[in-house]
C-alpha cells in the first residue's frame, strides 16, 4: 500500500501510464493524488482524464486552472483553445460525466498521515494551512452549487487586490481560485502577481511564495505543480515542486510520499 503524488499531465498519457508501471501502481490497495492540469496542451487529454475516470476510488485531483478552464467552457458554452487540444473530450459521449466527476474535486487537501498538504498552485503564505483548506472548500461550494454557471463566469475578472470580507462570494471565489492555482510569485506586500510567470532568477522585484518566511518555518510537507519552470527545484526542504514540463518536451515526475522518492519519465 503506497500513496503517490504526480506533476501536471496536461494530456502526456503515455509517460503517465509508463511512470504507473514503473511503481507497479495497484488501483485496489494505492493511491495517487494529482496535483491538477491534468488536460490541455499535451496529445492526450482524452485518454488521461478517461483512466483517472475509471479510477476514480484510488485517485484524487487538486483541480489546477486548466482543469477549470475546460469546466468554465462547458458551463458557458464557450469554445476551447484549439492550443489545448480539448476537442475530443468535447466531443465524447461522456462529457457531462466527466464534468461531474471534476466537479467532485477539491482545490487543496491535508493528508494527515504524510503531513501533507497539497494543491495546484501551493499555499498563500498568509493563511495557515486550516485557513487554506477553508477557502477551499468554500470555492468547492461554489463550483459545485447550482449556481456554478455564474460563478466560472466571474471567474476571469480583475482579480480583487486584497481579501476582505466585505467581498461578494464571485469576489471571494475568484481571490481563492487565483491562488490556489495561478500563484508563482508574490509583490513584496504579499499580493498576488499573475503576469510573471518565469524561473526565479527571471525577476528580482518579485518572491516565490515558497520563499515567504511563514512558508519556509512551516514544519508540513508542501505538494505543487504548475511552475514547470522551477524544473522541480525550490531549495526549501519540505516544498516539492512536481510540475517538470512533461507537455513541453521534459519529464513527468511521480513521488511516493512516504518516502519522497522521485520518478521521472521522459
Amino acid at each position: 500500500m503506497a500513496d503517490y503524488a504526480i506533476g501536471d499531465l496536461q494530456g502526456c498519457f503515455k509517460e503517465f501510464s509508463t511512470l504507473l508501471q514503473r511503481v507497479d501502481f495497484n488501483p485496489s490497495k494505492d493511491h495517487l493524488y494529482l496535483v491538477g492540469d491534468i488536460v490541455a496542451r499535451g496529445p492526450d487529454s482524452l485518454a488521461c482524464l478517461d483512466f483517472i475516470y475509471q479510477h476514480q476510488d484510488s485517485m484524487t485531483i487538486t483541480l489546477g486552472n486548466h482543469d477549470l478552464h475546460m469546466i468554465a467552457c462547458y458551463f458557458l458554452n464557450k469554445p476551447t483553445n484549439p492550443k489545448d487540444k480539448l476537442a475530443p473530450i468535447f466531443k465524447s459521449s461522456l462529457l457531462k460525466r466527466y464534468i461531474s466527476f471534476l466537479q467532485t474535486q477539491p482545490l487543496a487537501l491535508y493528508l494527515k498521515t504524510h503531513n501533507c498538504f497539497i494543491s495546484h498552485a501551493g499555499l498563500n503564505p498568509d493563511w495557515s494551512i486550516e485557513d487554506a483548506l477553508q477557502h477551499a472548500k468554500f470555492a468547492q461550494d461554489c463550483y459545485q452549487s447550482k449556481n456554478a454557471k455564474n460563478f466560472f463566469k466571474h471567474m476571469y475578472s480583475p482579480h480583487p487586490k486584497k481579501w476582505s470580507t466585505t467581498l461578494n462570494d464571485y469576489e471571494k471565489f475568484r481571490y481563492i481560485v487565483n491562488y490556489f492555482t495561478r500563484m508563482r510569485f508574490l509583490t513584496h506586500d504579499h499580493k498576488l502577481d499573475l503576469n510573471a510567470k518565469g524561473a526565479i532568477a527571471d525577476s528580482k522585484m518579485l518572491t516565490p511564495w515558497f520563499m515567504h518566511k511563514n512558508i519556509l518555518t512551516l514544519k508540513d510537507e508542501l505538494v505543487f505543480g504548475h511552475w514547470a519552470s522551477l524544473e522541480g527545484k525550490t531549495g526549501v526542504n519540505h516544498v516539492h515542486a512536481l510540475d517538470t514540463g512533461c507537455v513541453w518536451g521534459n519529464g513527468m515526475t511521480l513521488m511516493e510520499l512516504k518516502t519522497k522518492n522521485l520518478f521521472i519519465e521522459k
